[in-house]
C-alpha cells in the first residue's frame, strides 16, 4: 500500500476541517478526491503533505509511519504536492521553474526529469526560455504540475488541476497525468473535472462536511450531473 491514512484530523483555529476520515492508495493506482469548495479536501492534503500545524491521527506511506516529518521531508521521500494556486516563480524561466523540482536529482537525473516534463507538455518545451509570469493561466497550471513531476514523486497529490481552464487545457492535462500514471505515477487528486476523473482515476472517494461519504467507481456515473449529485450529497437521478 502506498498511502494508508487512518482517522485523520485537521483544524482550522476552532474550525474542525477534517473529521476522522480514513483511506488508502495502492501504488500505481489514481484516486479522486470530490465535494462541493469548503469540505475539507484541499485540507485533506495539506495534512497528509504536513502543512497543517493542527492535525491528528495517522499518515503513513510506503509502510512507515510519517508522524511530524516536515513537508520537505516528506518530499524527499517521495511524496509530491500540486496547489492549486500554481505558485510558480513568475520572474524566473519556464525550465528554471522546472529544474526547482528536479533538484533533489543529480546530473543525468535531472536531465531525465526535465526531458520527461517536456514530453507530457510539449508547449512548454516551446516556452522554456519565457518568464513563467507571463504565461497564460492554463500553462502556468501545465508548469505547477510539470514541476510537480519533474520531482519524480512515488505520489502526486494534485489540488484542482483543471479549475477554470479552458476544455483544451483540460484536454492537455488530463492526457498528461494518464500517461504520467500509465509510466507508474501514483496519484490523488481534487477535481470536479468528470472527463479527467473518468480517464484517469479507478475510485472516487466522495466527501462533505469534513467526512468521506462514499467510495464509487467512475464507471457507476453516465454524466457529469450524476456524478456532481453523489458528491454534493443528493440523490442521484
Amino acid at each position: 500500500m502506498m498511502l494508508d491514512v487512518q482517522d485523520l484530523h485537521a483544524f482550522y483555529g476552532a474550525s474542525h476541517v477534517v473529521q476522522g476520515i480514513s483511506f488508502q492508495i495502492a501504488e500505481g493506482e489514481a484516486v479522486a478526491l470530490m465535494g462541493r469548495n469548503g469540505v475539507g479536501k484541499t485540507s485533506t492534503l495539506k495534512s497528509i503533505m504536513g502543512m497543517e500545524t493542527r492535525t491528528r491521527g495517522t499518515v503513513s506511506f510506503l509502510g512507515a509511519p510519517l508522524g511530524g516529518a516536515p513537508s520537505h521531508a516528506r518530499a524527499a521521500r517521495g511524496l509530491g504536492y500540486v496547489p492549486e494556486e500554481r505558485a510558480v516563480f513568475p520572474q524566473m524561466s519556464v525550465e528554471e521553474n522546472i529544474r526547482i523540482g528536479a533538484l533533489l536529482h543529480k546530473g543525468a537525473d535531472q536531465r531525465d526529469c526535465l526531458e520527461r516534463a517536456y514530453q507530457l507538455f510539449p508547449i512548454l518545451r516551446e516556452r522554456r526560455k519565457q518568464l513563467a509570469g507571463t504565461l497564460s493561466g492554463g500553462q502556468q497550471k501545465m508548469l505547477a504540475l510539470a514541476r510537480g513531476i519533474a520531482l519524480r514523486p512515488k505520489l502526486l497529490m494534485v489540488d484542482e488541476p483543471t479549475e477554470g481552464l479552458m476544455p483544451a487545457n483540460v484536454e492537455l492535462i488530463t492526457n498528461a497525468l494518464v500517461a504520467a500514471t500509465q509510466a507508474g505515477l501514483t496519484v490523488l487528486v481534487v477535481d470536479s473535472s468528470f472527463d479527467l476523473v473518468r480517464q484517469l482515476c479507478s475510485r472516487i472517494y466522495a466527501m462533505d462536511r469534513g467526512v468521506l461519504t462514499g467510495v464509487y467507481r467512475p464507471a457507476d456515473f453516465a454524466s457529469p450531473d450524476e456524478l456532481a449529485a453523489t458528491y454534493l450529497g443528493e440523490a442521484r437521478a
